[in-house]
Protein backbone atom coordinates (compact mmCIF):
# COMPACT_ATOMS: atom_id res chain seq x y z
CA UNK A 1 0.00 0.00 0.00
CA UNK A 2 0.92 3.30 -0.94
CA UNK A 3 2.12 6.00 1.09
CA UNK A 4 0.15 9.57 1.63
CA UNK A 5 4.15 10.82 0.99
CA UNK A 6 4.49 8.48 -1.99
CA UNK A 7 1.23 9.34 -3.76
CA UNK A 8 2.17 12.93 -3.01
CA UNK A 9 5.29 12.90 -4.46
CA UNK A 10 4.23 11.04 -7.80
CA UNK A 11 0.83 13.11 -8.42
CA UNK A 12 3.57 15.64 -7.85
CA UNK A 13 6.20 14.35 -11.01
CA UNK A 14 3.25 13.12 -12.80
CA UNK A 15 1.36 16.48 -12.78
CA UNK A 16 4.37 18.17 -13.78
CA UNK A 17 6.15 15.88 -16.51
CA UNK A 18 2.59 15.10 -18.10
CA UNK A 19 1.62 18.89 -17.87
CA UNK A 20 5.24 20.15 -19.04
CA UNK A 21 4.69 17.91 -22.09
CA UNK A 22 1.37 18.82 -23.13
CA UNK A 23 2.25 22.05 -23.02
CA UNK A 24 5.06 22.31 -25.14
CA UNK A 25 4.59 21.89 -28.84
CA UNK A 26 7.53 21.80 -31.11
CA UNK A 27 5.66 23.10 -33.89
CA UNK A 28 7.15 25.47 -36.42
CA UNK A 29 7.19 28.47 -34.63
CA UNK A 30 9.42 26.82 -32.57
CA UNK A 31 11.67 24.95 -34.61
CA UNK A 32 12.10 28.16 -36.85
CA UNK A 33 13.37 29.89 -34.42
CA UNK A 34 17.41 30.40 -34.00
CA UNK A 35 19.06 28.56 -31.27
CA UNK A 36 22.79 28.00 -30.22
CA UNK A 37 24.42 24.87 -31.36
CA UNK A 38 24.97 23.71 -27.80
CA UNK A 39 21.28 23.04 -27.29
CA UNK A 40 20.56 19.46 -26.97
CA UNK A 41 18.67 17.87 -29.09
CA UNK A 42 14.87 18.09 -28.76
CA UNK A 43 14.53 14.18 -27.67
CA UNK A 44 16.59 14.82 -24.84
CA UNK A 45 13.90 17.17 -22.86
CA UNK A 46 11.36 14.25 -21.87
CA UNK A 47 14.14 11.66 -20.35
CA UNK A 48 15.68 14.41 -18.59
CA UNK A 49 12.82 16.01 -17.17
CA UNK A 50 11.72 12.52 -16.52
CA UNK A 51 14.72 11.50 -14.33
CA UNK A 52 15.05 15.27 -12.45
CA UNK A 53 11.41 15.22 -11.61
CA UNK A 54 11.77 11.59 -10.26
CA UNK A 55 14.62 12.42 -8.32
CA UNK A 56 13.13 15.36 -6.99
CA UNK A 57 9.47 13.42 -5.74
CA UNK A 58 12.22 10.49 -4.23
CA UNK A 59 13.63 13.29 -2.08
CA UNK A 60 10.58 14.75 -0.83
CA UNK A 61 9.75 11.74 0.36
CA UNK A 62 12.54 10.94 2.48
CA UNK A 63 12.98 14.49 3.86
CA UNK A 64 9.16 14.45 4.69
CA UNK A 65 9.70 10.67 6.29
CA UNK A 66 12.92 11.62 8.27
CA UNK A 67 10.92 15.17 10.11
CA UNK A 68 8.19 14.75 12.23
CA UNK A 69 8.20 18.50 13.13
CA UNK A 70 4.74 19.82 11.67
CA UNK A 71 6.78 22.84 10.75
CA UNK A 72 9.36 21.79 8.78
CA UNK A 73 6.92 19.06 7.12
CA UNK A 74 4.44 22.47 6.57
CA UNK A 75 7.93 24.00 4.75
CA UNK A 76 8.01 21.02 2.30
CA UNK A 77 4.77 21.49 1.00
CA UNK A 78 5.11 25.05 0.40
CA UNK A 79 8.48 24.94 -1.13
CA UNK A 80 7.38 21.96 -3.17
CA UNK A 81 4.14 24.00 -4.10
CA UNK A 82 5.99 27.19 -5.03
CA UNK A 83 7.77 24.97 -7.48
CA UNK A 84 5.15 23.27 -8.65
CA UNK A 85 3.86 26.85 -9.64
CA UNK A 86 7.14 28.09 -10.95
CA UNK A 87 7.56 24.78 -12.94
CA UNK A 88 4.38 24.29 -14.33
CA UNK A 89 4.39 28.42 -15.68
CA UNK A 90 7.23 28.21 -17.74
CA UNK A 91 6.45 25.88 -21.08
CA UNK A 92 2.85 27.78 -21.14
CA UNK A 93 4.85 31.74 -21.53
CA UNK A 94 7.61 30.10 -23.35
CA UNK A 95 5.29 27.45 -26.26
CA UNK A 96 2.25 28.75 -25.87
CA UNK A 97 2.26 32.35 -25.64
CA UNK A 98 5.48 32.28 -27.66
CA UNK A 99 7.32 34.50 -25.26
CA UNK A 100 10.95 33.35 -24.57
CA UNK A 101 11.22 36.76 -22.90
CA UNK A 102 8.93 36.15 -20.25
CA UNK A 103 9.65 32.92 -19.49
CA UNK A 104 12.87 34.47 -19.28
CA UNK A 105 11.68 36.21 -16.20
CA UNK A 106 9.71 33.42 -15.33
CA UNK A 107 12.79 31.08 -14.60
CA UNK A 108 14.19 33.51 -12.40
CA UNK A 109 11.54 32.41 -9.93
CA UNK A 110 11.74 28.48 -11.10
CA UNK A 111 15.23 28.59 -10.24
CA UNK A 112 14.71 29.94 -6.73
CA UNK A 113 12.05 27.31 -6.17
CA UNK A 114 14.61 25.15 -6.76
CA UNK A 115 17.52 26.30 -4.92
CA UNK A 116 14.97 26.37 -1.76
CA UNK A 117 14.15 22.62 -2.38
CA UNK A 118 17.49 22.30 -2.55
CA UNK A 119 18.56 24.19 0.39
CA UNK A 120 15.66 22.77 2.49
CA UNK A 121 16.15 19.05 1.54
CA UNK A 122 20.23 18.72 1.92
CA UNK A 123 19.46 20.48 5.68
CA UNK A 124 17.20 17.37 6.32
CA UNK A 125 19.26 14.48 4.70
CA UNK A 126 22.29 15.24 2.55
CA UNK A 127 20.93 12.33 -0.02
CA UNK A 128 17.41 14.20 -0.24
CA UNK A 129 19.69 17.36 -1.15
CA UNK A 130 22.06 15.90 -3.58
CA UNK A 131 18.70 14.24 -5.19
CA UNK A 132 17.56 17.50 -5.94
CA UNK A 133 20.95 18.83 -7.53
CA UNK A 134 20.50 17.92 -11.00
CA UNK A 135 17.02 19.84 -11.14
CA UNK A 136 18.94 22.75 -10.06
CA UNK A 137 21.95 22.38 -12.89
CA UNK A 138 19.66 21.61 -15.30
CA UNK A 139 17.50 24.74 -15.00
CA UNK A 140 20.22 26.63 -14.58
CA UNK A 141 21.44 24.93 -18.19
CA UNK A 142 17.78 25.73 -19.11
CA UNK A 143 17.92 29.49 -17.65
CA UNK A 144 20.77 30.20 -20.18
CA UNK A 145 19.46 28.26 -22.62
CA UNK A 146 16.29 30.46 -22.47
CA UNK A 147 18.79 33.75 -22.41
CA UNK A 148 20.47 32.94 -25.68
CA UNK A 149 16.88 32.00 -27.57
CA UNK A 150 15.76 35.66 -26.40
CA UNK A 151 18.93 37.24 -27.96
CA UNK A 152 19.02 35.54 -30.72
CA UNK A 153 15.34 35.94 -31.61
CA UNK A 154 14.14 39.31 -29.90
CA UNK A 155 11.88 40.83 -30.15
CA UNK A 156 9.03 38.79 -29.05
CA UNK A 157 5.12 39.71 -28.73
CA UNK A 158 3.65 43.14 -30.55
CA UNK A 159 6.73 44.22 -31.59
CA UNK A 160 7.61 40.98 -33.58
CA UNK A 161 4.76 41.34 -35.30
Amino acid sequence: MLSYPVIAALAWAIFLGLGGGLLTSIGPWYRNLRKPSWQPPDWLFGPAWTIILGLAAWAGVIVWNITGSYDTRYMILAVYGANLVGHFLWSPLFFTLRRPDWALIEVVFLWLSVAAMFALNISISQIAGLMILPYLLWVSFAAVLNAKIVSLNRPFGKDAE
